[in-house]
């Protein structure tokens, strides 16, 4: 058997297969150890039956954010040991003159500045000498640390000092080393810089989450979701954690790439509601990659997908800051204590706003197998009415409508901030809470219609379920695109090098895609545009290039600065029956709170929908793990799957 799991700050997903059938369930997530969350599941399903295990992580970017990752020696050249608290001279916030850099992940006192240098083409300049690598063994010796990250000046274009420097930490048996031309053998130092160091800082606690999660789940093939979307080897994932930080929303958007080539629909937005955060994604025919992302103000250069994430899930906290206005998020209750509603903190959440409006039922969630308290849900609320002179189920509605606000910023960031009009897009929503909100925010975006899957509560984890082994291998070569002779044999080098990884740990090439990239760009430009690898060459580039930019330079001479090339598994997309939930709700008839009132809404259990089934809202749709608010101006359809398609009534 072949299972999927999503790990999330508030609950664990498993996705796997039986025939034809999809089935999932979901278990509380377990913040102090994720492990075992993971691992109950598991062993509810009989292990001996699971053969294979795909695992979307958060413990990096938890730790990241944290700040609980190892404690990391850096070696770099002499002279460039301030460049990781430097950065570069842009400022997310130009006039902002109280802006902060982000807490640092490593101490000045834990950086060494070793005498060498190679040029951009691969020249030494100063050749690093036994008496260099003496003194830094030495230094070494007097240290305490977890990893060791080396970043050595213009090392993309010759590894041999990093190597050098391999050789001397192993003699000291030293074996978490990052090396910035393994990590990222690309030009730019202080990126290639950061994500080396992130490696560094996350491989130590990766490692012994994943030795731990290997250990207690023998006999079963292990393998990590990376925020690419693909999945790697579990000894990979220890030693290259910084391509984990994305890997349980990645899965969401791979989903929804799945679906959408499914139902004809190749133009979506997507979001995803849990119960931390919101992720937001848009899909334009393909899925969005991206080499250009921070981390909580760090640059990563690695591939991942184009995801961009807001504090607003159903566990994000209502509060009034210091000027008495009513905010909410992006701090979140999680799993533990969780909302107010959970029965173990007087925390006010969008969840127990919810609940308040009669938007979710009290006997509903989970199945019924966790009872919401409701009492307490409103006694954490009317802490708010207090100095808001409002009632409770104003309070209630307005941080609805806040959230509802910090995930529509979130999209117009994916949409009309890159030239893309949302209204020409299908918003595709999913996460155990996004059925909630999804007709309030089509309805603010302008947008006619709709889709919330049926495995919406686990789409992230079926997405990973769905996706295959990727690899991606890149170089630097700053060479004319002129000189092909040239560039063609750097190509032909790193081909080799995939191939060879390939039959390493994989089976023959013909059951993988290869893809070829180029980073091109005008001789003394900044920045690249990456295009496909296709004749001719320069065509496709200008091609690229005046859709970003609006011109092209026809004599101006061309540099491919970077080659790609990317491996991927052949998935077939599948339509997957999913399984019904059984789920059979309490009550036919139920009252909700909206901007004119209480009204009496429908209650209509999911599973007793039928394909090409209309409803008008408004109604609440309950499945065992979401619900479904279809507000009055909005119409449902049931699809193939029951997958349900919510079009605006006005545009019908």
């Amino acid at each position: 058997m072949r299972l999927a799991v999503d790990t999330g700050g508030t609950f664990t997903d498993f996705v796997y297969r039986e025939g034809n059938t999809l089935r999932f369930f979901k278990l509380p997530s377990t913040p102090l150890d994720p492990s075992q969350a993971l691992i109950s599941g598991v062993r509810s399903l009989a292990p001996k039956r699971i053969s294979l295990l795909i695992h979307g992580s958060t413990v990096a970017t938890n730790a990241f954010l944290e700040r609980k990752g190892a404690k990391v020696v850096l070696i770099t050249t002499k002279g460039f040991e301030d460049l990781i608290f430097i950065g570069r001279q842009a400022r997310p916030d130009l006039y902002d003159i109280f802006a902060e850099k982000p807490a640092p992940i490593i101490r000045e006192e834990n950086i060494y500045g070793i005498c060498e240098r190679i040029s951009p083409k691969g020249e030494i300049i100063k050749a690093l000498t036994e008496t260099e690598l003496n003194k830094l063994s030495n230094w070494l010796k007097g240290k305490e640390f977890d990893s060791c990250a080396v970043s050595l000046l213009h090392c993309y274009a010759n590894p041999l000092h990093e190597q050098m420097i391999k050789k001397v930490l192993e003699n000291l048996q030293i074996f978490d080393i990052s090396l910035s031309s393994e990590i990222l053998p690309e030009f730019r130092e202080y990126e290639r810089l950061s994500t080396t160091v992130i490696n560094s800082y996350l491989n130590p606690v990766m490692r012994r989450y994943l030795k731990s999660l290997g250990d207690s789940l023998q006999g079963i093939d292990i393998f990590i979701q990376q925020s690419s979307g693909g999945y790697m080897t579990l000894n990979e994932a220890m030693n290259f954690s910084v391509h984990t930080v994305l890997s349980g929303p990645a899965g969401g958007v791979l989903s929804a790439k799945f679906l959408g080539e499914l139902l004809g629909e190749n133009r979506l937005i997507t979001l995803d509601m849990g119960g931390t955060s919101t992720d937001v994604a848009l899909i334009n025919g393909s899925i969005p990659i991206t080499r250009n992302y921070y981390l909580d103000g760090f640059p990563l250069r690695i591939p991942l997908i184009d995801i961009h994430t807001v504090g607003a899930g159903g566990g994000s906290i209502a509060y009034i800051d210091k000027g008495g206005i009513l905010k909410v998020g992006p701090q979140s209750a999680g799993a533990d204590p969780g909302p107010a509603c959970y029965g173990k903190s007087l925390l006010p959440t969008v969840t127990d706003a919810n609940l308040i409006l009669g938007r979710l039922l009290p006997d509903c969630f989970m199945g019924g197998s966790f009872i919401l308290d409701k009492e307490r849900s409103i006694k954490a609320i009317k802490n708010l009415t207090k100095r808001l002179n409002k009632t409770i189920f104003d309070i209630a509605l307005a941080i609805v409508r806040i959230a509802n606000c910090h995930m529509l910023n979130a999209i117009r960031k994916v949409t009309l901030e890159r030239g893309y009009d949302p209204r020409d897009f299908t918003l595709l929503v999913y996460g155990g809470a996004g059925g909630l909100h999804a007709c309030s925010l089509a309805r603010d975006l302008g947008i006619a219609k709709v889709i919330l899957p049926k495995s919406a509560p686990v789409f992230s984890a079926q997405g990973i379920y769905l996706s295959g082994f990727v690899k991606e291998i890149s170089q630097t070569v700053l060479v004319p695109l002129e000189d092909e002779e040239k560039w063609k044999a750097h190509l032909r080098i790193i081909k080799d090098r995939a191939r060879d990884y390939v039959k390493r740990w994989w089976s023959a090439e013909g059951d993988f895609l290869w893809e070829v990239y180029v980073d091109l760009r005008y001789l003394g430009q900044g920045f690249e545009v990456t295009v496909p690898l296709r004749e001719p060459l320069r065509e496709a580039f200008e091609e690229e290039h005046r859709k970003l930019y609006g011109f092209t330079l026809k004599t101006y001479p061309i540099e491919i600065v970077t080659l790609r090339v990317r491996v991927a598994e052949k998935r077939q997309v599948e339509s997957l029956k999913i399984e019904s939930q059984s789920f059979r709700a309490p009550c036919s008839k139920t009252k909700v709170y909206t901007e004119k009132g209480w009204i009496e809404v429908p209650v209509i259990c999911w599973d007793d929908l039928r394909v090409d089934e209309i409803l008008k809202g408004p109604a609440l749709v309950i499945d065992r793990y979401t619900t479904l608010y279809l507000e009055e101006d909005f119409v449902l359809k049931v699809l193939e799957g029951q997958n349900l398609l919510l079009l605006r009534v006005n545009h019908v």
